[in-house]
């Protein structure tokens, strides 16, 4: 395990192997025809996001004008979101380190071009608990920064299989991708990568 250097986050490069990763992409497949990729909308403008996305879990985040939130069900289809996958659950067991289960697990799907800005996962009500992000697919240039926005960055390739674990004093840094490098990978039918982040929203019982 390696930690970054900026804020304490922890890199866990090639956490998964490749039939590790095949494999989840394929029970992922099941879990998307059942809760189909939806695009985000910015709050008050109405801004499409590049990136599509998805949920698992009992709770799923969505974002559209009225602001963003985590909901029980999918903003489309009106139905609820399928259950995390279980090697997701075992992840989160092993790796990090909180005794309460995730509660949500998103799905971003970046295709050529698509990129997430800067920004911070504070919509949880509960903010001690880590957040685990696990890349797959086409490699992509994450970079991370402090508590701060405008303060030092550092960023780092992530390949599929790599995940990054958020807590403690990073758990609330500044966060994004700044690229995908296209074609670096075909593990994701029809290209691009996928980015599974598990969160605990509420409080934990206890």
């Amino acid at each position: 395990m390696t930690a970054l250097e900026v804020g304490g986050a922890r890199y866990l490069p090639g956490l998964l192997d490749a039939s590790a990763q095949a494999a989840l992409v394929a029970e992922l497949q099941a879990a998307i025809a059942e809760a189909p990729f939806f695009r985000p909308r910015m709050p008050r403008t109405g801004k499409p996001f590049s990136v599509e996305m998805t949920n698992c879990g009992p709770l799923g985040w969505v974002s559209d004008e009225t602001g963003y939130r985590y909901q029980p069900c999918h903003p489309v289809t009106g139905r609820p979101w399928p259950a995390i996958p279980a090697p997701l659950m075992d992840l989160w067991k092993n790796v990090a380190g909180w005794p309460a289960p995730p509660q949500a697990c998103l799905v971003n799907l970046y295709r050529a071009g698509a990129r997430m800005g800067l920004h911070q996962d504070r919509d949880e009500a509960d903010l001690g608990a880590p957040v685990l992000s696990l890349s797959l697919g086409d490699s992509a240039v994450f970079r991370i920064g402090g508590t701060t926005r405008g303060g030092p960055t550092r960023s780092v390739t992530l390949a599929s299989g790599d995940a990054v674990v958020l807590e403690g004093a990073s758990r609330l840094a500044f966060h994004g991708i700044d690229r995908v490098l296209a074609g670096s990978s075909r593990l994701i039918p029809g290209g691009g990568r996928i980015n599974l982040t598990l969160r605990r929203v509420t409080p934990s019982a206890g």
